[in-house]
């Protein structure tokens, strides 16, 4: 029987001729396997009606078409019930059900059925232990993982390709790269997956050299290679060989394009390194492929574009999706990229339209949505949706939503209630929530909790040395010299330092690092010109330096000198000699931007005519005209 090339009508029409002329049971088989893979959940319930009403019962081989047919189409129910009217299963019938439940994201199930076939007595195979050892990979159980590999090596198969690449990626995902690399170096014969298994184990746990030999070993790479390589150098923060090894595969290896996979994998190391026109020469490159329209790279957009700066660009990718594209990890993205931006009523609103659509919110959710109303002073609005969590969307809170809360009433000055949320909570505090509390304690002066917050931390994180420069702030400000002598040497003994402060900016693709008072870059003569020039015309226009911001017990001017080399100016003034009048200058800094610098740039867009973005590790602050879009709330 001559099958007609995949369609809805083609399947239409085949339905007609088996009313007309009803086959023998064994021509139903090439049917199923037809309708397998492809979205025909009703046209395969027909066919089977079809054999229901004749009264015939498949045996074990119809039975495995008809069970990958209903499992590849995500019906694992009618898979199963089908099954069990089998009345001799078959290693095949098995397959297709164990293939089904972990193609579909059920690993117990899997490795539950896979038992079952093996009490029966029926060996599994080489299409049995690759989805075996996958359900393991993914339920990290490396015991059974090590058990079915026994089994590989008494059936012969533990050196067959698809079962020694599963064997080592199930190694490599449960934790122990040297017993994938011993797999690796034993196989008699090796494919492109077997490299690629290895070279995603080795960049995962940050062996970047080693990833990097074996993928000059391969002599033909594919995109899960090149991949590979990509999101390996981003998860370990290289993101600049991740962006360069991007541009080489579209250079050099025209045998391979990229798939949705690797523009997800290189967006993040655009939005790490703040880099906006990369990031968009990214955005149509996969236009121009056809890969922008893929829900999960869009998501992927809007969270490049809401961490490289440009929320507009990031609204635009979101209206863009359908409604029904947009799942959980979509609204999500929106919701902290509103928080980041300190757009607390836009973020709430977005999380409304979400509970509209019927998605249900979990942790992250409520991470981002408390996060926005801390950084808007949306007391009221924080600690409604704090209760909400638990008692209407049963989201238990977890540390990340104490911080926030924490963070929510000391931003507001309501440190003594901020105190007692974290007397009373069931669970240990964290770093994160006594660092949200000292934070606070800085901004509104109160030293007394700051001290009891510092001496938690100094336990929890010893080696932070954020934490000893906040408090030594603390005494300097209320001339306490003595304290931040003490504080010095116990750094000094620790051997421990203060991390410098460190700013980029991103000029015709280009990054520009600085660190306080850096004199290396090669325009640092130019760079100090400007910066000595600019107090005299932002003190013009009301600018007053505020010195508070300086630990040492040095004179005012002095202080002041100290202000004006910070990294955030040096690299605002690199933006403002290297661009043209109007252009958008985007500066990323590693640390929290001082109060000084805050004003400072305030004044500087208002006198230049120039919008600056500044990310900050809190947050973004939008300069423009004279003011801030946090509204001086941070």
């Amino acid at each position: 029987m001559q099958l007609p090339v995949k369609s809805k009508r083609s399947i239409t029409s085949l339905l007609a001729a088996l009313y007309r002329n009803p086959p023998h049971l064994l021509t139903y088989a090439p049917i199923f396997q037809f309708l397998t893979g492809n979205p025909l959940l009703k046209q395969g319930q027909q066919v089977h009606a079809h054999m229901t009403l004749r009264g015939l019962q498949p045996d074990a081989f119809l039975g495995a078409k008809m069970v990958a047919m209903y499992a590849s189409n995500g019906d694992l129910m009618s898979a199963h019930q089908l099954f069990d009217t089998i009345p001799q299963p078959s290693s095949l019938l098995y397959n297709s059900l164990v293939r089904g439940y972990c193609r579909c994201g059920c690993p117990e199930s899997t490795l539950l059925i896979f038992c079952q076939m093996h009490s029966h007595g029926l060996r599994p195979d080489n299409f049995t232990f690759p989805f075996a050892l996958k359900a393991c990979a993914d339920l990290l159980e490396l015991l059974i993982g090590k058990c079915i590999h026994l089994q590989c090596l008494r059936s012969g198969l533990e050196f067959d390709l698809y079962v020694g690449t599963s064997l080592i990626d199930m190694y490599v995902k449960c934790g122990q790269i040297n017993d994938a690399r011993l797999l690796f170096d034993k196989m008699p014969m090796r494919d492109v997956s077997s490299w690629n298994a290895l070279i995603a184990g080795y960049m995962k746990y940050g062996e970047i050299s080693v990833a990097e030999e074996l993928f000059g070993g391969i002599h033909r790479r594919n995109i899960v290679s090149w991949t590979a390589m990509i999101s390996g150098y981003t998860q370990n923060g290289l993101v600049d060989r991740a962006l360069d090894m991007f541009e080489e595969m579209r250079r050099d290896s025209s045998e391979v394009k990229p798939n949705w996979v690797t523009i997800m994998s290189v967006l993040p190391a655009c939005a790490h390194s703040a880099a906006l026109e990369r990031g968009k020469r990214i955005h149509n490159y996969a236009s121009s492929i056809g890969l922008d329209s893929n829900p999960s790279v869009q998501t992927a957009l809007i969270a490049m574009y809401a961490k490289c700066g440009s929320l507009v660009d990031a609204r635009c990718c979101f209206e863009r999706m359908l409604e029904n594209e947009k799942g959980l990890i979509t609204w999500n993205t929106m919701i902290t990229a509103y928080a980041s931006h300190g757009r607390g009523l836009e973020a709430i609103t977005t999380f409304e339209d979400m509970i509209r659509a019927r998605l249900q919110p979990d942790h992250i959710t409520f991470t981002g949505l408390l996060s926005a109303c801390s950084h808007s002073g949306m007391v009221n609005q924080g600690l409604k949706y704090f209760n909400l969590m638990s008692n209407v969307y049963s989201v238990e809170p977890r540390v990340e939503h104490y911080a926030c809360i924490v963070d929510l009433l000391g931003r507001a000055g309501y440190l003594a209630e901020a105190k007692e949320i974290i007397d009373q909570m069931s669970i240990e505090a964290s770093p994160s929530i006594w660092g949200a509390l000292l934070s606070a304690c800085r901004t509104h002066g109160n030293l007394e909790i700051a001290e009891i917050a510092a001496r938690m931390l100094f336990i929890l994180e010893p080696e932070n040395t954020g934490n000893y420069v906040l408090l030594s702030n603390m005494y300097a400000e209320v001339g306490k010299w003595e304290e931040v002598n003490n504080l010095r040497a116990l750094l000094k003994d620790q051997g421990l330092n203060k991390s410098p402060g460190c700013s980029w900016i991103e000029i015709n693709g280009k990054g520009h690092v600085f660190l306080g008072g850096d004199k290396s870059h090669p325009q640092a003569r130019e760079i100090y010109m400007l910066l000595e020039a600019l107090p005299k015309q932002i003190k013009a226009a009301g600018y007053v330096p505020d010195t508070s911001f300086v630990l040492h017990d040095v004179s005012e001017e002095e202080k002041e000198c100290n202000l004006a080399t910070h990294s955030e100016k040096l690299a605002i003034a690199f933006g403002l000699l290297n661009t043209d009048p109007g252009t958008v200058l985007r500066v990323t800094k590693n640390l929290r931007i001082c109060g000084d610098c805050h004003t400072a740039t305030k004044f500087i867009s208002r006198i230049y005519g120039r919008e600056i973005v500044v990310r900050d590790v809190n947050r973004f602050h939008h300069f423009k005209d004279g003011s801030c879009s946090c509204g001086d709330y941070w």
